[in-house]
């Protein structure tokens, strides 16, 4: 009876480390997606990070919307409550991962729900940066400049040509890293929790 106890209390606390784990990968995922993805500085204005991109829209400061075309870089109206909706669904998912216990097979193979929804939620924040690099290369080719890199920009209120240099920040390696510690923790879920019987 001891053993057994013993056994089963070794259990509950790898589930609930597995849990502690899943709630960190949530808030990593949280932290990269707050943090900047992409930012651009231009010779023509003081400072630093005049255009910065984030998962919802590139912010750009007042000089540039002023003097520039803003459907270079605005984002269509549905945008941002899409994406937000789409990180809502996802900490809904994982937290929903937390505490599911509901089995499906496929074939003969048996998967647990909750490693599914982690695994689906880590892959599609993966999906996620590929589409954001993707947007922006399409982005700045309409705008005649270079999304990574320096660039050449015209604008007919200013006297002469204005550099820019764009880059890839630390958000968006953040973001690649989570969505692959949430993949592995996906796969690590049976080590913690059990696999399927039966």
């Amino acid at each position: 009876m001891q053993t057994d106890a013993a056994g089963t209390n070794r259990g509950d606390a790898k589930i609930w480390f597995f849990r502690v784990l899943i709630v960190a990968g949530a808030g990593f995922m949280v932290y990269s997606w707050y943090a900047p993805w992409w930012s651009a500085d231009l010779s023509a204005i003081p400072g630093s990070n005049h255009l910065v991109l984030r998962p919802w829209g590139i912010e750009a400061v007042h000089r540039v919307r002023q003097y520039s075309e803003n459907s270079l870089y605005d984002m269509p109206p549905f945008f941002a409550p899409l994406v937000w909706t789409y990180l809502a669904v996802c900490m809904l998912a994982l937290a929903t991962s937390l505490f599911v216990k509901k089995q499906f097979s496929i074939g003969r193979i048996k998967l647990q729900l909750a490693s599914v929804l982690i695994a689906l939620v880590g892959l599609s924040y993966l999906v996620t940066t590929a589409i954001a690099y993707a947007v922006g290369e399409m982005r700045a080719d309409g705008a005649g400049t270079k999304f990574i890199g320096r660039s050449i920009v015209t604008n007919p209120n200013y006297s002469g040509d204005i550099t820019m240099i764009s880059q890839l920040e630390i958000g968006y390696w953040l973001a690649i890293g989570a969505g692959v510690v949430l993949i592995v923790l996906a796969l690590l879920r049976g080590q913690f929790v059990g696999k399927p019987k039966g």
